[in-house]
C-alpha cells in the first residue's frame, strides 16, 4: 500500500507538471521553434540529470541486452512523442494540448494488455470511462476550429507514442536507477535531434531568448518538466501496473486547463469542476484497487 501511495504521488506530480508545461510551451514556442525547443530542453535536462547522478553516485553501466530497449524508449517517447507534442501545442491551444494528450491512459491500457499481458479489470474500465467522460466535460463547450485539426492530429500521435513508451518502461529491469535510465533515453533524443538542429540554431533570436520569461521557461522545461517530471513518471510506473498508472495522466487537463484560464485567458466554467471531480473519482478507484 505504501508503494501504491508513493507511486500515485509521483505520477500525480509528473502529470501536474506536464499540465503546466503546455502554458510554458505556448509562450516559448513563439520565439523558439519546436525542434530547437526540444533540443535545448534536453540539453538542459541532461546536465541536470548528470549532476544528480554524480551526486548520488549512480552506476552508469547498461547491459548490452537492454541497450535496444533503452534506445526505443528514447526514440519513441523522448523524441517522436515530445516533438509531436510541441508541434501540436504550437498549432493549437494550451487547453487543447492538455486535453488531447490525456487520451494517453486509454492507449496505455491497450499496450499494457498487448505487451505486458495485464488484465483489464472492471474497476480499471470504469475508471477510464469516468476519467474520459471528465475530460470530455472539461473540453465540452470548447468550439474546435478546423484550422486546429493539424495540431490535434500531432497531439494524438504524441499521446499514442507516449503511451507506448510508458509501457516499454515497465520492461526495463529494476536493477537500473531511473536517473540513469532517464539520462540515457534523453541522450538518445539529443543524438537523434542534433544533426537536424545544429544548422537551425544560429537562426534563433538570441536577444528575444534573453528575456526572463523565455530563458526562465527554457529552464522550467529542461529541469522541471523534463528531468524531474520524467524521473517522477518513470519511478511511479515502476510502482504500479502500467494500465493503472496511466490514469494519473488525467491530471494534465485539470492543471493545463486551469493555468490556461489563469495565465492565457482561456475560458473555463462549471464543466471544468464537474470534469475534475469525475477524473478524481476515476483515479481514486484505481488507487483503491491497487
Amino acid at each position: 500500500m505504501k508503494n501504491t501511495l508513493l507511486g500515485s504521488l509521483y505520477l500525480s506530480l509528473a502529470a501536474s507538471i506536464w499540465g503546466g508545461m503546455y502554458v510554458v510551451v505556448k509562450h516559448v514556442v513563439e520565439f523558439v521553434p519546436p525542434l530547437e525547443l526540444v533540443w535545448i530542453r534536453y540539453v538542459i535536462a541532461i546536465f541536470a540529470l548528470l549532476i544528480i547522478g554524480v551526486i548520488t553516485k549512480q552506476s552508469w553501466r547498461i547491459e548490452k541486452r537492454d541497450l535496444l530497449l533503452i534506445f526505443m524508449i528514447g526514440l519513441i517517447g523522448n523524441t517522436i512523442s515530445i516533438i509531436t507534442q510541441e508541434v501540436g501545442t504550437m498549432l493549437s491551444t494550451a487547453q487543447m494540448g492538455a486535453i488531447i494528450t490525456s487520451t494517453t491512459p486509454a492507449f496505455m491500457v491497450l499496450f499494457a494488455r498487448i505487451i505486458l499481458k495485464e488484465k483489464i479489470t472492471l474497476k480499471k474500465a470504469i475508471s477510464i470511462i469516468l476519467a474520459t467522460i471528465g475530460v470530455g466535460v472539461i473540453v465540452g463547450n470548447a468550439d474546435i476550429d478546423p484550422s486546429l485539426q493539424l495540431g490535434g492530429l500531432s497531439l494524438l500521435i504524441a499521446s499514442l507514442t507516449w503511451a507506448l513508451m510508458s509501457v516499454l518502461i515497465k520492461r526495463v529491469p529494476g536493477q537500473y536507477s531511473q536517473i540513469v535510465v532517464t539520462y540515457y533515453t534523453t541522450l538518445v533524443a539529443i543524438v537523434i535531434l542534433t544533426p537536424f538542429t545544429m544548422s537551425r540554431l544560429p537562426e534563433l533570436d538570441v536577444q528575444a531568448m534573453m528575456h526572463p520569461s523565455i530563458w526562465g521557461g527554457l529552464l522550467y522545461l529542461g529541469i522541471i518538466s523534463t528531468a524531474c517530471a520524467f524521473l517522477l513518471w518513470n519511478r511511479g510506473l515502476q510502482m504500479l501496473n502500467a494500465s493503472s498508472g496511466g490514469l494519473f495522466f488525467f491530471f494534465q487537463p485539470i492543471v493545463g486547463t486551469f493555468l490556461g484560464w489563469l495565465l492565457l485567458g482561456e475560458q473555463i466554467g462549471l464543466s471544468f469542476w464537474i470534469g475534475t471531480i469525475l477524473i478524481f473519482i476515476g483515479v481514486l478507484l484505481v488507487v483503491r484497487e491497487e
